[in-house]
C-alpha cells in the first residue's frame, strides 16, 4: 500500500441493529472506502455492522487492516481473510493499534464498544493529542441523543464549546464521504 493512501478507522456495530438503514449505511461505508481507495480500520469482526462494511470494502478492492483482541476471536467471529489481521491482548491494545493506523475516524451506529471508542478518541481530540477527523453518520438520526447529550455537557458546564467542533455529524455516507474528501485531501 503506498505511504500516502488514506486510512479510515470505522467503528460500528457487532449486530446489526433494528433497522435495515444501518446495514445499508455499512454496505455503502465499505464501498464509499473502496471507491476512493481508502483503506478500512477496523474492529476485525466478521458479525453485525463491522463485517458488512469490512465485506462491502473488500468486494470493492479496498484494503483492510483489522484489530481483534484474542477474547473476542470467537464472539466478533474475527475475519482473518483481511490484508492485515492483528491481534491484541487487551481492548485498550486494539483501540490504541486502531487509532494509530487511522487518518481519520468514522462512527456508524453502534452500541456500547463503539461509545466507547468514539469518547476515547473525542477525548484525546479534547487534550490535543490529535487532530483527526472524527465523523458521526447519523442514520436515521440514531446519533440525535448523543450530540443532546454533548450539547447537554456544554451547556452544564463540563466541557468548553471547542468540544463540539471536533465532530462533524452527517446524514448519511453521501456526505460522509464529501467530509472525508475534504478532510483527507
Amino acid at each position: 500500500m503506498p505511504a500516502n493512501t488514506p486510512s479510515v478507522c470505522v467503528y460500528c456495530g457487532s449486530r446489526s441493529g433494528a433497522r435495515p438503514s444501518y446495514a445499508k449505511a455499512a454496505k455503502d461505508t465499505g464501498a464509499m472506502l473502496a471507491r476512493n481507495g481508502w483503506r478500512l480500520v477496523y474492529g476485525a469482526g466478521d458479525v453485525g455492522l463491522m463485517g458488512l462494511v469490512a465485506t462491502s470494502a473488500q468486494s470493492g478492492g479496498a484494503k483492510t487492516f483489522g484489530v481483534i483482541p484474542t477474547h473476542l476471536l470467537d464472539w466478533e467471529v474475527g475475519k482473518r481473510d483481511l490484508d492485515s489481521f492483528v491481534v491484541t491482548e487487551t481492548m485498550h491494545e486494539r483501540k490504541k493499534v486502531m487509532f494509530m493506523n487511522a487518518d481519520a475516524i468514522v462512527v456508524l451506529p453502534g452500541g456500547g464498544g463503539s461509545l466507547d471508542e468514539f469518547f476515547e478518541v473525542l477525548t484525546w481530540r479534547q487534550l490535543g493529542l490529535h487532530d483527526k477527523p472524527i465523523v458521526l453518520v447519523d442514520v436515521d438520526g440514531y446519533w440525535g441523543p448523543l450530540s443532546a447529550l454533548l450539547d447537554h455537557i456544554v451547556a452544564e458546564g463540563f466541557a468548553d464549546a471547542s468540544l463540539l467542533s471536533y465532530i462533524s455529524t452527517v446524514p448519511d455516507v453521501a456526505a460522509l464521504e464529501t467530509t472525508l474528501r475534504a478532510a483527507l485531501s
